[in-house]
């Protein structure tokens, strides 16, 4: 279940809530009694450990992705059979 942080607008308490998905938000403060509580918006934490899903998970079997892949040589064809004006 996620820890929610509430602040209270009107004494400035601020604790923390362990709450389910699903429940209400709480709305009164437990040390004024008055309705003035909000959610506190926290930024969440992201860890990345090891050299990253490239390396790891979705690297092609030759190590080459289809962007550092060498584009084919395009051979244009010119017909041999020009007119001359003579």
């Amino acid at each position: 279940m996620p820890v929610y942080t509430y602040r209270c607008e009107n004494c400035g308490i601020q604790f923390e809530k362990q709450q389910s998905f699903t429940d209400n938000p709480l709305k009164t403060c437990p040390e004024c009694r008055k309705k003035s509580l909000k959610k506190v918006i926290t930024p969440t934490k992201v860890i990345f450990k090891g050299s990253g899903f490239y390396a790891t998970d979705h690297k092609s079997p030759s190590g080459e992705t289809s962007s550092t892949k060498k584009a084919e040589p395009k051979t244009e064809t010119k017909s041999t059979s020009e007119k001359s004006d003579g």
